[in-house]
């Protein structure tokens, strides 16, 4: 979710190792010409997704390709991959799918990254255990073995013109590039007046030398007892954590998971823009003030490949 833009990759190329990333095959050609020179240059699109509520959401990428240059955008296609892909972007939080790898393409400056999407569904949470799917197509390849479509899921001219990355000055292709999309499930998907649900995508694009990770771990206090709500024990596992971007004010919230049980709950960002951000933990509900050292929330700093950890330990816990 945290996104801006600013496209040059030199000396990231060590750290692509450490990217859980799903290599898919690059399949296209050059079909148009940038502005600039007539020199090659290579890129890479990676994708991810910021967390949010939604359970699944699946779509298939039929198309990504550049268009034209900075004040002709519509000299035509530079066809990045034309392979479909069918990806569930929930599965990206924290990592990300190789779109394409090292195409060589005119070196230049491009208006436009589009994703073509020709299809898609997502399943979301009815609020009493229950989930519902809804569906570009009741047909959609997509979809599960055995689903039940409960309703339409609108996707308007995304299979045709596609979908337009934000990238703030257009894309400078030189040397190495390295641009991270992020699909933000959280805010691309939501009921319009009727009550019908509407994917109206939001994608950004980071270049990756402008981000920094961040790890951020829960703990608690060894003299501090969890107390039951409503009969329920309540778990570390059940607090949240909250990163809010101080320049935008924009928040996400974020699971935290104790993969090697050993009473410490994590989540790790790979991907976070460098800047400022305040870092809050969120409790579950029946929990009506707790207490955390450092005290919450907290300032957290992001820089251009560092990697931040900030380790929160909970302390005390008040229920009614």
């Amino acid at each position: 979710m945290f996104r801006n833009l600013s496209v040059s990759r030199r000396t990231w190329r060590t750290s692509v190792n450490l990217f859980a990333a799903v290599a898919l095959a690059f399949v296209g050609a050059a079909c148009a010409e940038p502005t600039g020179n007539a020199a090659n240059g290579k890129i890479t699109v990676l994708l991810t997704d910021a967390p949010g509520d939604i359970k699944t959401a699946v779509v298939t990428i039929s198309q990504i390709y550049l268009q034209g240059g900075e004040s002709d955008e519509a000299s035509g296609r530079v066809i990045l991959r034309d392979t479909p892909v069918t990806t569930d972007l929930l599965t990206l939080v924290g990592s990300t799918a190789e779109l394409v790898k090292d195409a060589t393409i005119p070196a230049g400056t491009y208006a436009q990254l589009r994703f073509v999407i020709t299809g898609g569904y997502i399943e979301v949470d009815n609020g009493d255990g229950t989930t519902s799917i809804f569906a570009s197509s009741p047909t959609y390849a997509g979809l599960p073995a055995g689903a039940t479509v409960k309703g339409a899921l609108q996707t308007p001219s995304y299979s045709t013109s596609g979908l337009k990355v934000s990238v703030p000055g257009g894309i400078n292709i030189s040397d190495e590039t390295v641009l991270l999309v992020d699909f933000d499930v959280a805010q691309s998907f939501g009921k319009d007046a009727g009550g019908k649900w509407v994917m109206s995508p939001l994608l950004k694009g980071t270049d990756m030398g402008n981000t920094g990770s961040l790890t951020i771990t829960l703990s608690k206090d060894a003299a501090l007892t969890l107390p039951s709500v409503n009969g329920s024990l309540v778990t570390l596992g059940q607090f949240k954590a909250a990163l809010t971007n101080t320049a935008t004010s924009t928040t996400q919230e974020i699971a935290l998971t104790d993969a090697n049980s050993d009473g410490v709950f994590e989540a790790k960002l790979p991907y976070v823009v460098a800047g400022s951000y305040t870092l809050d933990f969120v409790a579950p509900a029946g929990i009506t003030s707790f207490t955390t050292t450092p005290v919450h929330p907290a300032p957290v700093s992001i820089t251009a490949g560092g990697a931040a950890t900030f380790d929160g330990v909970l302390n005390g816990v008040v229920a009614p």
